[in-house]
């Protein structure tokens, strides 16, 4: 149970760093310039903190567990890309599918970053896991 506590915890932890970062500076304008009017002046944090909780969550069951008991930190990388992915493009391919001007690029991009950005987290997670493993 600790060890999904801290697998849950990092991935938590990293998943929120990277995507502030990446929402906040790195692509703020870019998604600015895609969605235009779309976007609140500040997200609603209820609906955001409930998508971070609930997905790393899915995170640490559908990647990091299976990457531990294979003892496979690429195993945790792919399975973070493979489920990033899939759950991006959900997302976005849904949007392609019933909104007025969603752009195609910003769904590529969207997926790419959810790929990656799900694929740090989850070898992070696993990474952590094994350390704090390691030293009990």
């Amino acid at each position: 149970m600790t060890r999904m506590l801290v697998a849950y915890a990092a991935t938590l932890i990293v998943f929120c760093c990277c995507d502030f970062v990446w929402l906040g500076w790195v692509a703020k304008d870019y998604y600015q310039s895609q969605l235009g009017g779309l976007l609140l002046a500040q997200p609603n944090w209820a609906a955001a903190g409930t998508f971070y909780v609930l997905y790393a969550a899915g995170i640490v069951i559908f990647c990091i567990a299976p990457a531990l008991d294979a003892a496979s930190l690429g195993k945790a990388a792919l399975l973070g890309a493979l489920l990033g992915g899939l759950a991006y493009a959900t997302y976005d391919l849904s949007n392609l599918a019933t909104l007025r001007s969603w752009p195609m690029a910003l769904s590529l991009v969207d997926i790419a970053w959810g790929a990656f950005v799900t694929a740090v987290a989850a070898s992070a997670g696993y990474q952590s896991t094994k350390l704090i493993g390691a030293a009990a």
